[in-house]
């Protein structure tokens, strides 16, 4: 349980982090958001054979940590929380793909072991990209950015109370994990033949909750909008910096740096 509540709190100091006054934090949310959403597609666009070429990208988390003035520790906690599932999504890769593709030494790769790796580093990318997103801007200030940028509304609010009341489904169900030890002799976690009763449970009491949730909103004067703040007119560091990050990523996209640099240097030794 106290694992648990640690996660969500991080998860929060994530959040608060957006409110440093660095030269990532100056930007425009909607310049970020779109440097994200370009980040995030081209990553997912190299083939799954590809992995020298997708090394360069790491530049980019780097360099945004760096500027952003962004604990290390927060974001890698994150990333070995969500590990287990990266390694589960390409554990088969190798099984199943056994198409030769080099030979290093004594050693033979197969397409499957460079398919799970290619993996790897995408879902790494994506997800770093993803959490330096929400430190530098703001859940608050991304769903004005998307709203900026013609995402419906309706989705816009959506993702804003997910994210704003996932702290209540965590509750409730802290309180039934808490209530479940107290009764249970042997606090070794849930047995299997409680989870679908516990759930049960779950679910009645996140539906009650809402519905308390719900009318208190109505009694403060919830209309079904959620005003969000207008955002921030663009500069010409927003431009500058939009226009170097899409040159970087289309560079790294079409041009494979690290096989250019090593062509480049073995035929100077030549």
């Amino acid at each position: 349980m106290i694992k648990l509540e640690s996660t969500w709190l991080d998860l929060r100091n994530i959040d608060d982090l957006a409110t440093q006054k660095t030269f990532i934090h100056s930007l425009n949310s909607c310049t970020k958001l779109i440097t994200t959403l370009v980040f995030v597609v081209l990553v997912t666009s190299f083939s799954k054979y590809e992995v020298t070429s997708l090394l360069p990208l790491l530049f980019y988390p780097v360099a945004l940590m760096a500027l952003g003035n962004l604990p290390y520790k927060p974001i890698v906690k994150r990333l070995i929380l969500i590990a287990p599932f990266i390694v589960f999504i390409g554990l088969f890769n190798p099984v199943f793909d056994q198409t030769p593709i080099a030979k290093l030494g004594p050693f033979l790769i197969t397409g499957g072991w460079l398919s799970f790796l290619s993996i790897t580093i995408k879902l790494l990318l994506t997800v770093t990209s993803a959490l330096i997103l929400v430190a530098t801007t703001g859940m608050n200030s991304i769903c004005t950015a998307l709203s900026q940028i013609g995402v419906p509304k309706p989705i816009v609010i959506q993702i804003l109370f997910m994210y704003r009341y996932l702290h209540v489904l965590l509750e409730e169900f802290l309180k039934t994990n808490q209530a479940y030890n107290l009764r249970s002799f042997k606090a070794n976690g849930i047995h299997y033949k409680a989870w679908g009763s516990l759930l049960g449970q779950l679910l009645l009491r996140t539906m009650d909750r809402a519905q308390r949730i719900y009318q208190a909103m109505l009694c403060r004067g919830f209309d079904g909008k959620v005003p969000l703040r207008s955002a921030a007119s663009w500069t010409k560091k927003d431009h500058l910096y939009l226009l170097f990050c899409l040159s970087f990523f289309l560079l790294c996209r079409f041009i494979n740096i690290p096989q250019t640099l090593g062509t480049l240097l073995t035929g100077g030794f030549q």
